[in-house]
């Protein structure tokens, strides 16, 4: 027999087939590029052979990275730490399997914060595409150390579903593996239509980083990637969100399908008159035409009695009005502009310590973000 037949044999025995026809169109990832575990009868997948989305660049210095590898020399180190985290990054993957697993290394041993749980800072969290096609949460699993191996799901109907793993919010990912037994197929969801593929890109602080969010899947940027079907590009930075023209040089590189500037929690009203111009500025050159939205930041849910608090709203939103009102009179007719007066609602109830979202206060937000944004993406 010719050796490349020989050995092309070798490889099929070596490879159970799929125990059913598996759909047409998808992207199949091979039994014989993962890692078997024999006395499971299971295969570890590497993640990254999917379509990973949540990153705008390719050329990362870890796999997982929200900035390019230039950016650790252009941007402050502050912003380019806090980029090495995994937030908004998320995999869409497709599946028969009545059981899935996943294990994952993490860049720091800080599971959670004084303010957030562990299952946000550093979990996973799975979504699946139920009959209806709505997306529903399914599982969220939190991590056992910087390295954690965990069941997901398992005692599912055996089914072709699409699903979304969401990826720790304040920790850095190493590797991220998927399981699934032998004879089931792990493959990378159908691509999204044509006019669904362009990101939302948002540009933020710590409360689109997602503090402080229970689990991954609860930021409003995830959850207005669910609601319109389209993937979002999460560029929160802890605490220096700052409309920075380094920051703003980087973002004008993607190509979105709108912009949303969300920095006021981080910058004063003199910061703000100084900089929203500028950071407008640089996208518009590279975008003439992309939609902006400009945010204000939300109200501190103690400003009703905590007077300085009450002035940081009322100033730094009155400096963004004005620039936004000087843009448009300047011609810009695809700028667009969100209150924050009641972005976490009217009781109190939606933050932590009157800054940062509870769930409450993220699906709060989601509302109102969409409503400012699904006229705009309709266009």
């Amino acid at each position: 027999m010719n050796l490349r037949l020989f050995a092309f044999a070798c490889i099929l025995l070596a490879t159970p087939a799929f125990a059913a026809d598996p759909p047409e169109g998808l992207r199949y990832l091979r039994p014989s590029e993962a890692i078997e575990d024999k006395e499971e009868g299971s295969f570890w997948h590497d993640a990254r052979k999917l379509d990973v989305e949540g990153q705008g660049w390719t050329d990362t210095k870890s796999p997982y990275d929200r900035l390019p590898a230039k950016a650790e020399t252009t941007v402050r180190d502050a912003v380019w730490n806090l980029s090495r985290h995994a937030s908004g990054i998320v995999v869409p993957f497709s599946t028969d399997a009545s059981r899935i697993k996943a294990r994952w290394t993490l860049t720091s041993d800080r599971l959670a914060m004084p303010h957030m749980p562990a299952t946000g800072v550093s979990g996973v969290d799975l979504y699946v595409r139920d009959d209806a096609g709505k997306w529903r949460w399914l599982a969220c699993k939190p991590p056992e150390g910087e390295s954690t191996t965990v069941e997901l799901v398992s005692g599912i109907e055996e089914k072709d579903r699409d699903y979304l793993l969401y990826l720790p919010l304040y920790n850095g990912v190493n590797s991220l593996e998927i399981n699934v037994p032998s004879g089931k197929y792990l493959a990378a969801s159908k691509p999204r239509p044509a006019d669904k593929q362009k990101p939302i890109v948002f540009y933020g602080t710590s409360i689109t980083h997602g503090a402080s969010a229970s689990r991954p899947g609860m930021t409003h940027p995830a959850i207005l990637g669910r609601r319109f079907e389209r993937p979002i590009i999460n560029l929160g930075f802890s605490g220096n969100g700052r409309m920075e023209p380094e920051v703003a040089t980087l973002l004008a590189e993607l190509d979105p399908a709108v912009y949303v500037i969300d920095c006021l929690p981080n910058i004063t009203a003199d910061e703000v008159t100084a900089r929203t111009k500028t950071c407008v500025d640089i996208l518009r050159k590279a975008h003439p035409t992309t939609p902006i939205l400009l945010v204000e930041d939300r109200s501190y849910s103690d400003s009703f009695l905590v007077d300085s608090k009450r002035e940081r709203n009322l100033t730094s939103r009155a400096a963004l009005r004005k620039v936004f009102d000087e843009q448009k009179s300047a011609g810009d007719a695809n700028l667009y502009y969100l209150e924050g007066e009641h972005l976490l609602g009217d009781d109190n109830e939606g933050t932590v310590d009157s800054s940062h979202p509870t769930d409450l206060g993220f699906m709060r937000q989601a509302d109102a973000f969409e409503k400012a944004l699904r006229p705009v993406l309709r266009q």
